[in-house]
């Protein structure tokens, strides 16, 4: 699909979505869409649904987890190196 696809907005303000685009997006009917304003544009996107947002939030678990252990990993290896830090 060409980067400019001219549609004509109908006289109830409904235009249809490309086909190559609802197929690339996973868009069916009656699906929902978000329609908002950016930077003086009309932009039309897939909402973020509570398994997208659970997605997102376990794959920061598992990164925070691998970071987690590798720190840990480093702070014993630099105990073993430096010994103890001073009481101060």
């Amino acid at each position: 699909m060409a980067n400019d696809d001219t549609r004509t907005v109908g006289e109830r303000g409904q235009v249809t979505l490309p086909k190559e685009l609802r197929d690339r997006f996973d868009i069916r009917g009656g699906d929902e869409v978000v329609v908002r304003e950016s930077d003086g544009r009309i932009v039309v996107e897939k909402p973020i649904t509570r398994s997208d947002l659970a997605e997102g939030y376990r794959q920061r678990a598992e990164r925070d987890g691998r970071l987690d252990r590798e720190l840990a990993s480093v702070s014993s290896e630099a105990d073993e190196e430096l010994g103890d830090a001073p009481e101060w």
